[in-house]
């Protein structure tokens, strides 16, 4: 009963803006059951929103080792490890959010950014192409792949990028034009 209690004080505490007050909820939460994966989890993330990132690595790092059958803690993980710029163990956190949930497109994202920082441009347009297919009218992994593409010096598949965006977002397609010189009038359309 004190577990849920302390649950509905940390949510309200939350509606209410007094984050620090609802991480102290979370560890008295994880005092009475202490694997408890929605308090590990919620206390790793607030830890990230107050600033402590590597305390949040670390809370994540044991929700991961606790509960390692779980997506969102991986990729959690590894986006908090790209933020800190630590890419290696990143792509490995990423790379287990994928295994465990193959559907997880932000985690294919994730994955193709830490990938174009290594250079690794191949493994990252599988990434990014694995990523559009997922969530194909999100602008993102599309945007990428055309950046990905310019990168290879591939200016004709950046540019069948630019056309399919101009159908749904024609905004990122015309930042991509400006930002890559690209004219799609000058372009072959396939």
């Amino acid at each position: 009963m004190n577990y849920l209690f302390l649950k509905m004080q940390a949510i309200v505490l939350l509606v209410l803006g007094q984050k620090r007050a609802a991480l102290e909820r979370f560890d008295a939460m994880l005092a009475l059951q202490p694997m408890g994966r929605y308090a590990m989890g919620s206390r790793a993330h607030l830890m990230g929103e107050l600033g402590d990132k590597q305390g949040a690595i670390a809370a994540l790092r044991e929700l991961t080792a606790a509960h390692p059958g779980y997506s969102a803690p991986w990729f959690n993980l590894g986006y908090r490890l790209d933020e800190t710029g630590h890419y290696e163990q990143a792509e490995a956190a990423f790379r287990r959010a994928i295994a465990v949930e193959p559907a997880m497109d932000r985690a294919w994202y994730g994955l193709a950014l830490v990938l174009i920082r290594a250079r690794r441009f191949d493994e990252a347009v599988q990434a990014l192409k694995t990523n559009t297919a997922l969530q194909p009218m999100s602008p993102f992994g599309w945007y990428q792949l055309a950046r990905v593409h310019v990168d290879q010096q591939q200016p004709e598949e950046a540019a069948k990028i630019i056309r399919h965006l101009h159908g749904f977002e024609p905004k990122v397609a015309a930042q991509l034009q400006r930002e890559t010189g690209l004219r799609i009038g000058q372009t072959q359309q396939s």
